[in-house]
């Protein structure tokens, strides 16, 4: 009943000070010439503009998420009805470029940095996920929709790191279960398979909400985590530790190593310590541990074989040799 109230109670208030509706939001993003070509170039506070792009940015970069593809840089045209980042509850909401709006919903939540949120209508992209009162409920990128909550950390904070205890999560029949477990990550006790049960005392029912507590946790706190495995409640602690792969950067395990591949798996960055061993940017990775591989999650999910260390097998131009990662 009180519910009900509150939803009608926030009805009222949105019909009374969002009289313009969906058609006045077209006009603010033309006005401010939010979508550019394939760009993004949002007003937000401070004479800010949220920057999504992959194109070479002119302006004066304040900061990057190399995560997500985020930007923040100085609005020099000064726009003055910014597009606010509203952390309240809405009752709806559309997917909003330069002609039209299109209402749906969110029909799965953004679970971490590797899997954006998806909407239930078709829709364009580059676009704005609006609320009708015009505030910015997310990015509409090709791959998906980064949601509100990620935008106002980039937005707010002057951190942009992430943090890492060392695993990839899923929901699934059983609970939010564990895909891959980070071999490399110095005392990670989770297995694949295991269930996460609590996060510090507190039952998550879905991944996008374990991965969102887990990445803006601050590194270096520690967690008590309760896992099912193999049918036994196991308790687990952890450190946040920082993230380095995910979102637009590969997710391997291997990133903290000084490894970052392309979706090929194709060396993109390599640190100083494996090109001394012969590596090269453009060496493809064909084979980890004695499996044959074609996607960084088979990569991420064989890797995890990792004792003393793990074989890989490279090639280039026609030429194939082994690189062991201890």
């Amino acid at each position: 009943m009180f519910r009900l109230f509150f939803l009608t109670q926030l009805l009222l208030l949105n019909l009374l000070a969002c009289k313009g509706g969906y058609s006045a939001c077209i006009d603010k993003i033309n006005d401010s010439y939010a979508i550019q070509k394939n760009s993004l170039y949002i007003p937000v506070k401070n004479n800010h503009r949220l920057v999504y792009t992959s194109c070479t940015l002119n302006e004066k970069i304040l900061k990057h998420d190399p995560f997500l593809g985020l930007y923040l840089v100085q609005d020099r045209s000064n726009f003055f009805y910014d597009f606010n980042v509203n952390m309240r509850l809405q009752l709806g909401y559309a997917v909003v470029d330069k002609l039209k709006a299109v209402e749906g919903r969110i029909i799965q939540e953004q679970v971490g940095l590797n899997t954006l949120a998806n909407f239930s209508e078709s829709h364009s992209a580059p676009a704005l996920l609006l609320s009708s009162c015009c505030s910015l409920e997310g990015i509409v990128t090709p791959q998906g929709i980064i949601q509100k909550e990620y935008i106002e950390r980039f937005v707010s904070s002057a951190d942009v790191s992430y943090g890492d205890v060392g695993i990839r999560v899923r929901d699934t029949k059983k609970g939010i279960k564990v895909i891959a477990s980070d071999p490399f990550m110095k005392n990670n006790s989770f297995k694949k398979g295991d269930v996460v049960f609590t996060f510090d005392g507190r039952k998550i029912h879905e991944a996008s909400a374990l991965m969102k507590t887990i990445l803006f946790s601050k590194i270096g706190s520690t967690h008590k985590v309760v896992v099912l495995r193999d049918a036994k409640k196991v308790s687990l602690s952890c450190i946040t530790q920082k993230r380095f792969g995910g979102g637009q950067i590969s997710d391997t395990f291997l990133e903290s190593k000084g490894i970052y591949f392309d979706k090929e798996l194709r060396i993109t960055k390599l640190s100083d310590t494996f090109s001394s061993q012969g590596l090269l940017v453009g060496d493809k990775l064909m084979r980890v541990n004695g499996v044959n591989i074609t996607t960084q999650a088979e990569l991420r999910e064989y890797i995890e074989d990792f004792k003393e260390f793990s074989l890989l097998l490279f090639e280039r131009n026609n030429f194939q040799f082994f690189v062991n990662i201890k």
